[in-house]
């Protein structure tokens, strides 16, 4: 999707950023810093950069080495998206956040919505965040995504044959692994949902 956005009409002015959720990685994750990876993406395409360092140097100064708060940067989020005639922000993962960043993030998140009618949200989950995004985006479309059974074999036959360590694995262990984990994987799926501003949809 990312892909399709980035190699879409070069005659569309569309400001796109995006974040990964990673379980390794959560207690790095807070709401400040999805908001700010995100902000530091946009920021470097609209040529805003000066305003905002400015800003944060401001912080720094006046506050002993404090950054800049969430409040401040869903407000620099929201002037920067401005300034494009669309924007897409993807979130991966979402599921990956933790409940007490997650709240905290998809009311920023929403904020930002509500005042750019033309921004547009993507998020990828699994299904035990759809009550979440449900209470805080009325308009959305939500798509399951199940993995079939055979793109799975044929990915881990790949991987295997990519394996610098062939001779390490048994022919008996690899038909275990080409056997039992499409079936596990299989049962899996994952939500993915768009989040449209209620205006636009009709």
């Amino acid at each position: 999707m990312i892909d399709d956005l980035c190699n879409g009409p070069r005659d569309e002015d569309i400001a796109i950023a995006m974040f990964y959720c990673d379980y390794r990685d959560q207690q790095e994750q807070t709401t400040t810093n999805i908001i700010g990876a995100i902000l530091k993406q946009l920021v470097a395409r609209s040529g805003v950069l000066e305003d905002v360092r400015g800003a944060f140097q401001k912080e720094k100064s006046e506050f002993g080495g404090r950054g800049l708060l969430l409040s401040d940067m869903v407000q620099m989020l929201k002037q920067v998206i401005a300034m494009s005639p669309r924007a897409f922000i993807c979130i991966d993962a979402l599921d990956e956040c933790l409940p007490k960043h997650l709240l905290e993030l998809l009311v920023s998140l929403k904020d930002i919505l509500e005042g750019s009618p033309r921004t547009r949200i993507f998020f990828t989950g699994r299904p035990q965040i759809k009550g979440e995004i449900k209470r805080y985006f009325a308009a959305r479309v939500v798509v399951p995504i199940s993995p079939k059974t055979e793109d799975i074999k044929r990915y881990l036959e790949r991987r295997l044959e990519m394996d610098i360590e062939c001779d390490a694995m048994s022919d008996g262990l690899r038909a275990d692994i080409l056997r039992i984990f499409p079936q596990k994987i299989a049962g899996m799926y994952v939500t993915e949902s768009a989040v449209f501003p209620p205006c636009l949809l009709y």
